[in-house]
């Protein structure tokens, strides 16, 4: 498997591809739910880090993640229940963040949007 790179939008994209290949993405999730951290683009949002490969989500299970632990969440949940959800929470979402959690923080909308570009 080939690492995340510098490029946050090849990053992107291939966040999109590897999860419709896989059918499913990943989280860090813990005994207090899903892992969040603050939005570095809007001060009042929440992220939701997701990653395209259980690797790249294991990798951040250390300092305040470390008793979390990747879990998988299927494509057709995510589309369906999660991204309108989050929607409505008004969280965000972080694709495929790299080592130094830098990564495309999106509406949850406009992922969806992706996918069904992508899907089409």
């Amino acid at each position: 498997m080939e690492p995340l790179s510098d490029d946050l939008t090849e990053n992107f994209d291939r966040f999109v591809v590897e999860a419709i290949a896989t059918g499913c993405v990943w989280g860090l999730e813990g005994a207090e739910g899903w892992a969040l951290c603050p939005s570095e683009v809007w001060n009042t949002s929440d992220v939701m880090p997701l990653w395209s490969q259980q690797e790249f989500a294991l990798a951040h299970c250390q300092d305040e993640w470390k008793d979390y632990k990747p879990q998988p969440i299927s494509l057709e949940e995510l589309l369906d229940d999660w991204l309108p959800g989050m929607h409505d929470d008004g969280l965000l979402i972080g694709v495929n963040w790299n080592d130094e959690l830098e990564g495309e923080e999106i509406e949850p909308l406009d992922l969806l949007h992706e996918f069904e570009q992508e899907l089409s």
